[in-house]
């Protein structure tokens, strides 16, 4: 996983073993900062925030180059020299409107490997981009929110446009923070690809909800190559 935080909901393993087992869980989560909305105003000096992707691309790198960490087996793992990304665009960077869910059911999400993890619905976020309203559900892992270490931690599976074409066929995933307010920073540059991705026989990955697949091009995070997707 990313070698000092997640760095998903891509990808995947088991959940449970999530906080126990480094290769066999899902990415830790990056360092992300909630801010206001103003903050991301292009009035704003974004030089913290390209900062923070490119670490988060160089970080991803580096625990996929790791043979202790990587997912990738055998000859994947001995031809692969990084992951293909978008161009950083902040355009992708969103702050979102929060609503969180007041009375949260637990429910079983399914996982490639045909069996379930333990979630809940934390919240929706409510966004714009390129013009178009969009709102997706973001949700907490029942196990690890009993953690010290990710129990502030939220789960973004989602699908797009791209998938299939660009991105894995299979969508893409972001973690976040639970936010102070009613306002949340979506961060699409962040987002990768769930392990089920590169290794389809050893993971176990969450399976995108139908209501987070989103009517729109999502040109930021980990592209897909089929040189590693075997």
């Amino acid at each position: 996983m990313m070698r000092n935080l997640l760095s998903i909901f891509f990808i995947i393993v088991s959940l449970s073993a999530y906080s126990q087992n480094k290769k066999k869980q899902i990415h830790q989560p990056p360092t992300i900062t909630v801010v206001e909305a103003d903050s991301v105003s292009p009035k704003n000096d974004h030089s913290n925030t390209i900062s923070e992707i490119k670490k988060f691309q160089v970080d991803l790198n580096e625990e996929y180059l790791n043979a202790e960490e990587t997912p990738l087996r055998g000859d994947n793992f001995r031809k692969f020299k990084g992951h293909p990304f978008f161009p950083i665009d902040l355009k992708y960077r969103v702050t979102a409107k929060f609503e969180k869910n007041k009375n949260p059911v637990p429910f079983e999400l399914p996982t490639s490997s045909g069996k379930s993890k333990s979630y809940q619905e934390y919240g929706k976020a409510t966004f714009l981009l390129g013009g178009k309203p969009l709102t997706v559900n973001i949700y907490q892992s029942l196990d690890l929110m009993k953690t010290e270490e990710y129990r502030d931690h939220l789960f973004l599976p989602f699908r797009d446009l791209t998938n299939g074409k660009e991105t894995y066929g299979g969508g893409k995933y972001l973690d976040l923070k639970i936010p102070e307010g009613d306002m949340i920073v979506l961060d699409f540059n962040l987002s990768y690809q769930p392990y089920c991705a590169y290794n389809a026989y050893d993971y176990n990955c969450p399976i995108v909800p139908a209501e987070n697949k989103m009517d729109a091009e999502i040109r930021a995070g980990v592209m897909y190559d089929d040189v590693y997707h075997h």
